[in-house]
């Protein structure tokens, strides 16, 4: 059984939802990447979502761009964020999950990377601009390995393509819960809960909610409909404005508190 698969079985053994966050490697540096990281799991993070920083995203909005931009201007390379991820195994058994472009994959080399990345200890992998009707042999390789290859879908995606995802993803599913860029919103989908209830018709794995989620009360709102949420432009956005590393830890502790509380109990 994997990490992630592991985590969700006990989330629904205790009644609760997951929080996933998302974190930059390497912004500001990989070292500050690590206790980032020890910071929002020992306050209730369930699995950590890591960004592989890429000079041309795809879907991220201006928040998660800039601290792409800081992290390549530190010397972050997928190599590096494997190695770190090799390191953070040492100590943590929250799973770990690397979004990346698939150009970074690609020019690492495909079967390298699944192969060094599931010896490091990555859990999944999430790559937006390879959809699963291009996935196949890689999707494959990961599997072999024991990394969940995680697919995702948004308000636009038509039946046919909910069926596909849902049959080709693994650990769960990610709902864009906007159409656009990644960051911080005011509000959701009023469509939210219609959406989530018919992809979770057809799917046997959890489907999470994120894009736009600020903070508790939407995450709570996300949560009701979904089996958790994905917090990103909101925890970048924190690490941002607070380089005292005291401050921001704290700033991160109070936040990443705040949204799992918000979650919690809605079973």
């Amino acid at each position: 059984m994997s990490r992630i698969e592991k985590c969700f079985g006990t989330l629904k053994a205790e009644n609760r939802k997951a929080l996933v966050a998302f974190i930059t490697a390497g912004d500001p540096d990989l070292d500050s990447t690590k206790s980032i990281l020890d910071v929002i799991d020992d306050n209730g993070a369930d699995i950590i979502e890591l960004g592989v920083p890429f000079s041309d995203p795809l879907a991220d909005g201006p928040v998660i761009q800039a601290s792409a931009l800081r992290s390549l201007k530190s010397g972050t390379t997928l190599k590096k964020i494997i190695a770190l991820v090799k390191e953070i195994r040492q100590s943590r058994e929250l799973p770990i999950v690397l979004m990346t472009s698939f150009n970074p994959v690609f020019v690492y080399g495909e079967k390298q990377f699944i192969d060094d990345a599931a010896s490091a200890g990555v859990d999944g992998v999430i790559i937006p601009d390879l959809p699963p009707e291009e996935a196949g042999e890689f999707s494959a390789s990961a599997d072999e390995k024991g990394i969940d290859m995680i697919h995702l879908l948004a308000p636009t995606s038509s039946d046919e393509r909910v069926r596909m995802v849902a049959a080709h993803s693994r650990g769960f599913i990610y709902y864009i819960s906007l159409t656009g860029t990644t960051g911080v919103r005011t509000e959701l989908s009023d469509g939210l809960g219609d959406k989530v209830t018919s992809i979770k018709q057809v799917a046997n794995i959890p489907v999470l909610v994120g894009f736009g989620i600020s903070g508790p009360d939407q995450a709570r709102y996300a949560a009701q409909v979904s089996d958790g949420v994905i917090v990103g432009s909101a925890i970048v956005k924190l690490i941002e404005q607070n380089p005292d590393p005291t401050q921001r830890d704290s700033k991160l502790a109070e936040f990443v508190t705040s949204v799992k509380q918000a979650i919690s109990d809605l079973n």
